[in-house]
């Protein structure tokens, strides 16, 4: 438990008009945004797209991000075979709002048929994109054949696509990595899919042996976009808006994907999509503002999960969000540990009371790509 003592702050009881309540500090300050990008029938209103993380784009996530100015964003990952067999067919990954849209919920699986299947069910929820997982490393989805190991297999892969595209009228995208192992196949591969109806396609610059080490190869998304019509999303080591104004220069993307780094820094997207649209900068959340953000957050987890679940899922946020502060460093081991969502609002209005006024660096600007 948390040494109240040491905290000096009365218990808060946040009621529902204190939550949610975290203002968009960075987005561009104009309601008529339009990229000019189309997925299909879909005009995204940007150029940013919070990607799909296991355990990290529940609805909690993507509704802040959006907020913070992401124009697309990507739920965690399903299963075609159990949405089939009704095993997920109510899950929490097809929780998404009507709010949310433009929103694109992403299946993985190896057979075409079942694909199809799931692709069905997911579109009787109506998202606005559907798309297929091709790019995770982990062993027991590779050791399916789905995720990164539909990279070996380009023509099963395009016949997954055309069958999705053949059962739903809903726009069908691909995420997919450079290859498999060092030789890449990236711009094989999308041809392929662009061939068999894919409406887009969203290129991690790593292979499935590199998972997320080493430096994204932007090369292969470059050699992606001149292979295809069809928008191009670039995604790995986007850090900052630096990071994000060189990898459109250097690739020719469409859009611009970010994953691990808006974890803990959701006003990311509003930095990107600043710099892409020519605006002039803006100046970072302060301490006490990115506390108000991470607090927004546990009670949308809260709100969204329960008490109990919703705490401990949000824990590597929270870590995220304190990288860096250095009043939190001794409140970090009772932040990750406490259960009780009152007592880490406690802690993090602490840290907001002791250094609210101070900038903190961003968690992305930190080892930036050069």
């Amino acid at each position: 438990m948390v040494d109240h003592a040491q905290l000096n702050e009365p218990v808060v009881q946040a009621d529902e008009s204190a939550r949610h309540s975290s203002r968009a500090f960075l987005i561009p300050e104009t309601d008529d945004r339009s990229s000019g990008v189309r997925i299909g029938g879909v005009e995204l209103t940007g150029r940013t797209v919070l990607a799909p993380l296991a355990g990290v784009t529940d609805r909690s996530f993507r509704t802040l991000c959006r907020e913070q100015g992401a124009s697309l964003a990507v739920t965690e990952m399903v299963s075609a075979r159990g949405l089939v067999h009704g095993g997920e067919r109510s899950s929490e990954y097809l929780d998404f709002r009507p709010d949310e849209a433009p929103i694109s919920v992403q299946v993985f699986g190896s057979d075409p048929d079942v694909m199809a299947a799931g692709a069905a069910v997911v579109a009787e929820r109506e998202p606005d994109l559907i798309d297929i997982n091709c790019g995770c490393p982990v062993k027991k989805i590779v050791n399916r054949n789905a995720g990164a190991a539909l990279m070996r297999e380009p023509e099963k892969l395009g016949e997954i696509v055309s069958a999705m595209f053949e059962a739903v009228s809903t726009p069908i995208t691909v995420k997919i990595r450079s290859g498999w192992d060092r030789e890449e196949n990236a711009p094989e591969v999308a041809r392929v899919v662009e061939d068999a109806g894919a409406a887009a396609i969203a290129v991690h610059g790593r292979s499935r042996a590199s998972r997320f080490k080493g430096r994204a190869d932007w090369d292969v998304i470059r050699r992606v976009k001149e292979a295809v019509g069809v928008p191009v999303a670039g995604n790995g080591d986007v850090r900052s808006s630096d990071d994000a104004e060189r990898m459109v220069e250097e690739t020719g993307c469409d859009l611009v994907m970010v994953g691990r780094w808006a974890i803990g820094n959701p006003w990311l997207f509003g930095r990107i999509e600043r710099r892409l649209s020519g605006m002039p900068e803006i100046d970072p959340p302060t301490i006490g503002e990115r506390m108000e953000v991470a607090i927004d957050h546990l009670w949308r987890s809260v709100d969204l999960k329960g008490r109990a679940k919703g705490v401990y899922e949000l824990r590597n946020h929270l870590a995220a969000y304190v990288k860096g502060i250095e009043s939190a460093v001794p409140l970090r081991r009772s932040l990750l540990t406490e259960g009780e969502p009152e007592e880490v609002e406690r802690i993090l209005r602490h840290v907001a009371r002791t250094e609210g006024d101070l900038v903190a660096e961003d968690p992305g600007e930190r080892g930036g790509r050069t």
